[in-house]
């Protein structure tokens, strides 16, 4: 049995959402039509610190117009109307994104909208690694950098990217191959600074689809695997000696905290249920595969594992869940007595000891849906049809309990962000809040709406991760908002539709 052609649907998947934009060239922000002042703050030397959140990455790299329309850089333009100074940022060669290493490429180029979904644009980067940039930089946004590596000696080393303890955005910037992020943001002695970090102590578990480890409880990063979420602990105490290095001259900031990974549309654009089946199918698969192990498993007390498949749209997939117990051999055992030959017997309660179908409460990867209804290789019809015979693995799909172990995380992030900030005065703007209407409703502006939908939301770039130019603008706006609350200045917010949301395939 094959049911590879029922999928040809996932491409269109992405041309569902209904447009929420328009105008996508951006321009230059708008001119004050009042004196702009900078209340209490000194814009005079501003340095950004974080992650790709701070670069400007968007559609899956780091290329120029990105950078250009980071929300820093949107900052450092305002800024500049009440006193603030030159804004540096480390630039890549060209609008194609990736970079190379030697002449071999080590990141990927940028995604554009095909048409059908989002795709990766074909070409040969210019960027080179080892073409150590001068600086220094404003913008100290390192995409993929976590809390611990803001002052981690050696992170721009090199020597150190093959065995991945040097970050390849970080090489090409660092003031030396010893050098920390946060000494060369210090260096430039800032009178005020941003800092947004702790997405990524949390983000690699979630796109890795949970396979790392929740480092709750151990406080040594220098022991975490690349996917591992950081003990809330060792945040805490990165993220005041952060701030306390970043003030220790009388500068002022403001910070961000962490919004909730699970709502972006990485995780809610492929839905539980996609899996389409007709009634021959349903019968049988139910009759020859999932009926028996079915009740192999409510004879064990766990009969909710699988749910009856309908002749419908909307079936659930198949997944591997590693929290459940594994009942192979109990499978493979009970089907044998009822004469299925020990090969078939064994490989089907090596697929199913392990396995349920998906709940809303689950989250797909927004990469998985390249491979729903393919088929797995070396694995026999009709159990090697994946996501309905061939349970989705763990690297693709986060389950519930995974969600819940980043959501505690996260919690505990936040309040140490909210704490540190209060005690320095420092602004802050509350991502998490802001990106959850972003999801549920949706935040007015210039009467459109920006929205979450991956492609037309508006928010998020095609990577379904980061945001897009208009998104970042609007962050750019919540931060302005907040460093007039807490400074007394003025700064006038940006138009966000000067700002554009999906990038052509050509740019200069």
């Amino acid at each position: 049995m094959s049911l590879k052609n029922c999928y040809k649907w996932l491409p269109l998947l992405f041309l569902g959402f209904a447009a929420c934009t328009s105008d996508d060239d951006a321009t230059t922000p708008v001119e004050p039509e009042v004196p702009i002042t900078s209340g209490n703050a000194d814009f005079s030397n501003y340095v950004s610190i974080g992650n790709s959140l701070t670069a400007g990455f968007t559609d899956g790299a780091l290329f120029v117009a990105g950078q250009t329309n980071s929300f820093p850089n949107i900052l450092s333009q305002q800024f500049a109307m009440a006193g603030g100074g030159e804004f540096n940022i480390p630039f890549t060669n060209d609008n194609l994104g990736g970079a190379l290493l030697g002449g071999n490429q080590i990141l990927n180029n940028r995604l554009f909208f095909d048409g059908a979904g989002p795709a990766v644009l074909p070409g040969n980067p210019t960027t080179e690694i080892s073409n150590i940039l001068t600086g220094p930089f404003n913008n100290m946004g390192v995409p993929g950098a976590k809390s611990f590596h803001i002052g981690l000696p050696g992170y721009g080393n090199i020597a150190g990217i093959q065995a991945g303890t040097a970050n390849p955005y970080f090489v090409r910037m660092a003031s030396s191959p010893n050098a920390t992020i946060l000494a060369d943001a210090l260096a430039q002695n800032p009178t005020f600074f941003t800092l947004w970090v702790g997405n990524n102590d949390v983000l690699s578990f979630a796109t890795s689809g949970g396979i790392g480890v929740d480092q709750t409880g151990n406080p040594n990063p220098a022991t975490y695997g690349p996917n591992d979420i950081t003990d809330p602990t060792a945040f805490a105490g990165i993220f005041t000696g952060l701030v306390d290095a970043l003030t220790a001259n009388g500068a002022g900031g403001a910070v961000a905290n962490i919004p909730d990974v699970n709502i972006i549309p990485f995780f809610t654009t492929v839905p539980h249920n996609p899996v389409p089946l007709d009634q021959a199918t349903v019968t049988q698969l139910t009759t020859a595969l999932l009926g028996p192990v079915g009740q192999i498993l409510a004879g064990l007390g766990e009969g909710d594992r699988l749910v009856a498949l309908e002749a419908s749209e909307s079936n659930p997939l198949l997944i591997v869940d590693e929290s459940l117990t594994n009942y192979s051999a109990e499978i493979s055992g009970a089907l044998q007595l009822g004469g299925v030959s020990p090969q078939e017997a064994a490989l089907i309660g090596n697929l199913f000891g392990q396995a349920r179908h998906a709940t809303e409460n689950d989250f797909i990867l927004l990469t998985t849906s390249t491979i729903i209804g393919g088929e797995q290789a070396g694995i026999p019809a009709p159990l090697n049809t994946i996501g309905v015979t061939y349970p989705l693995q763990d690297a693709n799909v986060l389950t519930a309990d995974e969600a819940a172990m980043i959501g505690t995380a996260v919690d505990a992030y936040n309040a140490t962000i909210a704490a540190i900030a209060q005690q320095n005065g420092l602004a802050i703007v509350d991502a998490n809040s802001l990106l959850q209407q972003v999801f549920t409703t949706g935040v007015p502006y210039e009467n459109l709406v920006l929205r979450s939908d991956l492609v037309f939301g508006g928010a998020f770039g095609l990577d379904g991760v980061h945001p897009t130019s208009r998104g970042y603008a609007f962050i750019a706006n919540e931060f302005m908002r907040s460093i007039n609350a807490t400074y007394g200045s003025n700064l006038p917010m940006v138009t966000l539709s000067d700002f554009p949301t999906l990038f052509p395939l050509a740019l200069p």
